[in-house]
């Protein structure tokens, strides 16, 4: 398969370096970083419609919907039928999806990472793939060369929307962090000794991805085996957040987030709301 790889930034050119050796067809709007990846033997095209008409899979990491629409546009009349068009840009739900609908003999994939600079250095990124079990078989290999978690997620548009519940987690955990930090320093705690006790701790344990464990948001049922597990997490929780309100309010600190933890965090593990009380 020779794959044909758009958008060379901080993402896109590590991610497209694994490539080389099975060759590989690069386009950039700036000149200076298709250079480093010619020089390790991929082959520079004049353009999108010459890079897609030579590529059996197009993978497409530009900034927004909107470069991504440009690129599609120029590529997908191009493409021979059954090529793939995988978009890995973070996008709006909808956008793949549109483009699927229009794309006649080409198979479009949403395919957005996660796992930062370092994963796709590394070749460890996760991908989270939107498409139809054929072009899913098609770019699944090529895929894992850059990525070590390739997993289809279901239709077009499946792929964004598992990446935007997943950025959700991510960015909204940034809020907390900060939250978190404005109590330790009110405190006297030294902010750079907790983001290390923080970060080996997740390392360790997972963080916020090892509650992950039930396979839906419903209420767990009396007889569930995950109920003991998840009833003492929650009297974990509710204590410690208890105690962290607690010392916010000694020390004037605002945090909302954790006053809203505590309220939501039963019904959050699947605990029936009457329990909250129990």
């Amino acid at each position: 398969m020779t794959v044909g790889f758009v958008g060379l930034g901080q993402m896109g050119a590590p991610m497209a370096k694994h490539l080389v050796k099975q060759g590989l067809l690069v386009y950039d709007t700036r000149p200076e970083a298709l250079a480093p990846l010619v020089e390790d033997g991929a082959r520079a095209t004049s353009g999108i419609a010459e890079l897609a008409a030579g590529s059996d899979l197009v993978s497409i990491m530009v900034r927004d919907d909107a470069q991504v629409t440009e690129v599609a546009a120029e590529a997908l009349p191009a493409m021979r039928p059954g090529a793939v068009l995988a978009i890995h840009s973070t996008i709006r739900a909808r956008t793949a999806a549109d483009l699927a609908a229009r794309s006649g003999p080409v198979h479009v994939v949403d395919a957005p990472v996660s796992g930062g600079f370092m994963g796709a250095a590394g070749g460890t990124l996760a991908v989270m793939v939107g498409g139809s079990d054929e072009a899913f078989d098609a770019c699944r290999e090529p895929f894992g060369a850059w990525a070590d978690l390739v997993l289809h997620m279901g239709p077009v548009g499946a792929g964004t929307r598992t990446k935007l519940a997943r950025n959700l987690l991510h960015f909204t955990a940034f809020t907390a962090a900060a939250e978190a930090q404005r109590l330790a320093e009110a405190s006297g705690v030294s902010l750079r000794k907790l983001a290390r006790i923080v970060r080996h701790t997740d390392a360790v344990t997972g963080g916020a991805g090892s509650i992950m464990l039930r396979p839906t948001t419903a209420p767990l049922a009396d007889d569930d085996p995950l109920r003991p597990i998840l009833d003492h997490v929650r009297a974990l929780g509710e204590k410690d957040l208890t105690f962290a309100l607690e010392l916010a309010a000694d020390l004037d600190v605002d945090t909302p987030l954790a006053r809203l933890a505590l309220a939501r965090f039963a019904t959050g593990l699947g605990l029936p709301q009457e329990d909250q009380d129990g």
